[in-house]
């Protein structure tokens, strides 16, 4: 049954409001649910208010890490970076370069992390899973069954990211990387020494 007008604006309303209170992406059933609303509706008014905040709002609603959430928009976080100060994650080189290997080869376990580097990665990898950027997805049906391991919805959030598909050329993720997360050792280094061509079969 086609919505009146009045039941529109009022889900349109309301999903203003949710969006504004989540603290994570909403996925669409989700936002279905919590507004009692047709899923189609509520994509169509999510598309709806993304067009009008982008042209007349400091704010923006973003499909990202599966789900929906409004955000401030990026040219503003200088100034709003003055009433709250970002809590960055600061990583050393080598924890971004493990953290490129588990984006780009996922799932993969520890001893084929370490055998792309060509180092022990222990601490890298419980770095990045301490700041929630890696999780353990698995287990490899090999003798020992070493974790795999695989990034987070955080780290989608983190980069911009609808899903995995969405992943860029590894260079470009580099450098965004190193704008976002690296600490000032790893700053100083242009790129990574990371293939994504490797061969991870194996334990």
């Amino acid at each position: 049954m086609e919505s009146s007008s009045e039941q529109r604006m009022w889900w349109r309303k309301a999903l203003e409001c949710v969006l504004f209170v989540a603290t994570k992406p909403l996925p669409l059933d989700e936002l279905a649910r919590v507004l009692d609303a047709p899923p189609d509706e509520v994509l169509f008014l999510l598309n709806e208010l993304a067009v009008d905040y982008e042209r007349n709002s400091g704010l923006a609603i973003v499909e990202v890490a599966g789900g929906w959430r409004m955000m401030t928009r990026a040219e503003f976080a200088p100034v709003v970076a003055r009433l709250h100060p970002p809590q960055r994650v600061r990583l050393s080189r080598g924890s971004l370069e493990v953290l490129a290997i588990v984006a780009y080869h996922q799932p993969i376990t520890r001893p084929e992390i370490e055998r792309l580097r060509g180092v022990d990665s222990g601490a890298a990898l419980q770095s990045l899973l301490e700041h929630g950027l890696i999780q353990v997805v698995g287990h490899k049906e090999v003798p020992g069954r070493p974790r795999l391991y695989g990034t987070t919805r955080r780290f989608l959030e983190l980069f911009g990211l609808r899903s995995l598909d969405d992943l860029p050329p590894l260079k470009e993720w580099q450098e965004k990387a190193v704008a976002l997360l690296a600490d000032d050792a790893a700053s100083t280094h242009e790129q990574f020494d990371v293939s994504v061509k490797g061969d991870n079969d194996g334990a």
